[in-house]
């Protein structure tokens, strides 16, 4: 798919000053754009996708400068962040300033920011001058689009309104969304698993980075995104099996949906969806896939547990863990 066209990019940036939505690609997943510093034009896109109000909101940024505008503080840490992961798939939560509307954090006092790394968004970013939110382009808990066509399955009566523009910048090529790092106290610890990985963090900073967040969850607003339990879901009922469950996974269904690696065998009716053994890879195509399988009719989407280690591969768990709501 070609790029947009300068002028496609510059009318979507006067969408974004009108208080309307445009969603653009990034390098992790398709965001749902809307000018973060417009309460209104926030409210619209927790209204889009059905959002809970205590779900808080990642701000995109052009540059750091335009970061720093967000918080109130901005440590160290974050200078030696900036500099070394953006623009790229690092999201830092710090204390929020008083420009960012309560809306955008869920009424909470800290504010998640990151520069993507994408050529669409960093130029919509710039044409349109300010910083704008980005949640996934897709109902609340629903599967995460990495192509344009998964943004507009899953908003066709906004799109026929005008009241959402589509920037297509073709699929996603990390494909899973970005680490999200809490820097706003005395202790670090990465909220959400993406990517770049707390040891990454830490033998940069030369500190210990925590993993964890969900023991953080309270009644009131959550710290982060990508955080609830089930989340990232297809409509079709899914599970995880390990290989020791083969093929005993599949007694008592008519037709199911497999994701699994390219060796696995399924006998019809099932179905099989190919996912590559290679961590990265594998993670570029998971919610397309998992996209493939919602649409394919079957009784359920049997996902074969991925082993391997490293940070890519427990960030893909994670998220076949909350799709599945295990």
């Amino acid at each position: 798919m070609a790029a947009p066209a300068s002028m496609e990019i510059q009318q979507a940036a006067e969408q974004l000053r009108r208080g309307r939505l445009v969603a653009f690609p990034t390098e992790t997943v398709y965001g749902l754009g809307a000018d973060a510093l417009n309460a209104e034009a926030v409210a619209s896109v927790y209204a889009l996708k059905g959002r809970p109000g205590n779900n808080p909101l990642i701000v995109h940024v052009a540059d750091a400068a335009t970061a720093r505008r967000l918080v109130s503080d901005w440590p160290d840490a974050a200078t030696r962040l900036a500099e070394r992961f953006w623009p790229g798939p690092l999201t830092l939560v710090m204390r929020k300033s008083g420009i960012v509307p309560l809306s955008v954090t869920a009424g909470g006092g800290t504010v998640a920011v990151r520069c993507p790394d994408h050529p669409v968004a960093l130029g919509l970013l710039r044409a349109f001058g300010g910083p704008m939110v980005g949640p996934s382009a897709n109902a609340s808990g629903a599967v995460s689009p990495t192509t344009a066509a998964h943004v507009r399955a899953a908003f066709p009566e906004a799109i026929a309104r005008h009241e959402l523009m589509v920037l297509d910048g073709g699929a996603c090529r990390t494909g899973i969304e970005s680490t999200v790092l809490d820097i706003s106290g005395a202790e670090f610890g990465i909220l959400r698993r993406g990517a770049i990985s707390a040891e990454e963090i830490g033998r940069l900073l030369g500190r210990r980075v925590e993993v964890g967040g969900d023991d953080r969850l309270g009644e009131g607003a959550m710290p982060s995104p990508g955080m609830l339990s089930r989340h990232y879901s297809p409509r079709t009922p899914a599970r995880l099996f390990d290989e020791r469950e083969w093929p005993g996974v599949l007694t008592g269904y008519r037709k199911v949906v497999v994701i699994a690696g390219p060796r696995r065998v399924v006998p019809p009716p099932h179905l099989h969806v190919a996912l590559p053994e290679e961590a990265e890879a594998y993670a570029a195509g998971l919610y397309a896939a998992l996209h493939e399988a919602d649409a394919a009719g079957g009784d359920a989407i049997l996902i074969q547990r991925p082993g391997g280690s490293g940070s890519m591969w427990d960030a893909v768990r994670d998220r076949l863990t909350r799709a599945c709501g295990e």
